[in-house]
């Protein structure tokens, strides 16, 4: 009886976790950003103090990028996108190495990488929206 009273009364369904529009690239690209960012500074900086603050900004910053395109991989793309984009889950796959790349060097080159394709994502994301 309980179980009839708790029940739904109507039943829904989404593409996503929330109606479209809360995903979008763009956090994990202003986090990339900041990684990229913090590497160029560290660089110019010789202070023991402000890279160890920087190192751990970096690696805070690389994370949740990994974490907003690992979202979009989960909870976003969907198989209709992956067999109109089969390269997906390696550009994907690849993004997420590179920002763990990115994470573990000082070096703004492994940031820029990070950046080319999370842009790369970023195109694509925008074609499955216009469908």
């Amino acid at each position: 009886m309980l179980s009839r009273l708790f029940a739904p009364k109507v039943k829904v369904s989404a593409h996503c976790d929330l109606p479209c529009g809360v995903y979008d690239p763009a956090q994990a690209r202003i986090e990339a950003e900041s990684v990229k960012a913090v590497q160029e500074k560290y660089q110019a900086n010789e202070d023991a103090h402000f890279r160890a603050r920087a190192t751990i900004i970096k690696e805070q910053r690389a994370e949740l990028a990994k974490h907003h395109i690992s979202v979009l991989w989960s909870d976003y793309f969907k198989p209709p996108h992956f067999e109109k984009y089969p390269q997906l889950h390696q550009l994907v796959n690849d993004t997420l190495k590179a920002l763990s790349a990115a994470k573990a060097s000082t070096d703004p080159k492994t940031g820029e990488k990070a950046l080319e394709l999370i842009a790369e994502i970023d195109r694509i994301f925008w074609e499955t929206k216009k469908a």
